[in-house]
């Protein structure tokens, strides 16, 4: 689980920093509106994902990793307790 949560962590953090770039950029150059601040929004999440996909691709690995490890660990007992009930 700490996996999960240092990239989760880590996704929201690049995209509170994007965000603040984006908006401090958006407010210098335009008047704020609705609008401005959906665009900001669309922005920073379409920058934040390009951005993750390069910067967090270690963190991705060892989540998935983890995953599979413990994705591996469910199979393993159930198929121990198949085993178990084909012996009865």
């Amino acid at each position: 689980m700490k996996a999960f949560w240092t990239y989760t962590l880590a996704r929201i953090g690049v995209f509170a920093v994007t965000y603040g770039i984006v908006w401090l950029i958006a407010s210098i150059f335009l008047e704020s509106t609705a609008v401005e601040n959906l665009f900001v929004l669309l922005i920073a999440l379409v920058g934040s994902s390009v951005i993750s996909v390069f910067a967090l691709s270690g963190l991705r690995s060892k989540l998935a990793a983890n995953i599979q490890e413990r994705a591996a660990r469910m199979t393993e007992r159930i198929e121990e307790s198949r085993r178990a009930e084909d012996v009865d």
